[in-house]
């Protein structure tokens, strides 16, 4: 594994000039190359020694900064780390194109490998809760315990506010849309997305927005921004059609870490009828239900998220010090 300090700049190798990539107060950037991907890695410092390894995977479209808020919310309680998967946040594409499911839990996995940091506490949310079950289900050896926000996990009967995002997926629909959208400014697309992805967008800061703006600019300039996001998204549907031991479902009664599912009863991505589903498939797991929550339960109530991962940390350790535990 090579590792260099990043000056919270973008790689400069494949990628032109573009603004600084934010780093909030306590967080760093690092760049880490690994066979066929370099991956960003955002953290914070551990508060104390000893604390156990976390590692964040976020959503389609989204980066490691979803994670900041929680992160600084577990500071005390684990020593975290936020990826951007290949092709988003400040992470470059991947050599061979592949921006599967399974490719981006290849990622994940090849970079716990190399860490040597696991197994840890893992942690997804929409596209990473579907990369973060196939990594539990594949390689057990690496995942203390698992949660997941809004897993985006096949559903028989998707509804309809999620339509829309599926279609990018299709050949030819993101080029059309980026035609169409071309006049739209960035803080046009940031309430778009906010407005679908937050149960009450108003829970926004202004200096979140003027963040996510400046991100979205940022990304915007990337020449790989519209084929990363396109074929990430063909990817999930893709994966949603697998049946067998590669099924999503199927893997996700596989997982043996215990874990904590999150879905937000304003969710237009991820039907709040499938936290049943997924209580039932997930064995052992907890359920917490935000009524008020959409998307990014995360962003939305880190405090709450917070709360309910550290029950889980304790419960967790708790067993294992328990003779026969």
């Amino acid at each position: 594994m090579s590792s260099t300090e990043l000056p919270s700049v973008p790689p400069t190798s494949v990628l032109p000039k573009a603004a600084a990539v934010r780093v909030a107060e306590g967080e760093r950037l690092r760049s880490v190359g690994l066979p066929g991907v370099t991956m960003t890695v955002r953290s914070r410092p551990p508060a104390r020694a000893g604390l156990p390894p976390a590692l964040y995977v976020h959503g389609l479209g989204g980066s490691s900064q979803n994670w900041s808020a929680l992160m600084a919310a577990l500071d005390g309680s684990v020593a975290s780390e936020a990826v951007d998967l290949p092709g988003f946040g400040d992470s470059p594409p991947p050599d061979d194109g592949d921006y599967s499911v399974t490719a981006h839990a290849r990622a994940v996995i090849r970079y716990l490998d190399a860490a040597g940091r696991g197994p840890v506490h893992l942690l997804g949310n929409s596209l990473g809760g579907a990369v973060s079950t196939r990594v539990a289900a594949v390689r057990p050896d690496l995942v203390r315990t698992l949660t997941l926000v809004s897993p985006a996990l096949p559903e028989l009967r998707v509804q309809r506010t999620a339509v829309p995002t599926g279609l990018v997926g299709l050949p030819g629909v993101a080029a059309l849309f980026s035609r169409f959208t071309r006049e739209w400014t960035a803080e046009q697309r940031v309430r778009g997305v906010m407005g679908l992805c937050y149960g009450d967008p108003g829970r926004v800061s202004p200096d979140a927005f003027r963040d996510a703006v400046h991100e979205l600019e940022r990304r915007l300039q990337l020449p790989y921004f519209w084929d990363a996001l396109t074929r990430s998204t063909r990817g999930l549907l893709s994966a949603y059609t697998l049946g067998g031991q590669h099924g999503l479902w199927r893997q996700a009664e596989r997982v043996l870490a215990p874990t904590l599912l999150v879905y937000g009863g304003r969710d237009q991505l991820v039907g709040y009828r499938m936290a049943q589903r997924s209580a039932r498939a997930f064995r052992g797991s907890r359920l917490l239900t935000l009524p008020d929550a959409g998307h990014v339960a995360m962003m939305e109530y880190p405090e709450t998220v917070a709360r309910a991962f550290r029950e889980l940390l304790a419960d967790t350790t708790a067993a294992t010090e328990t003779p026969g535990g």
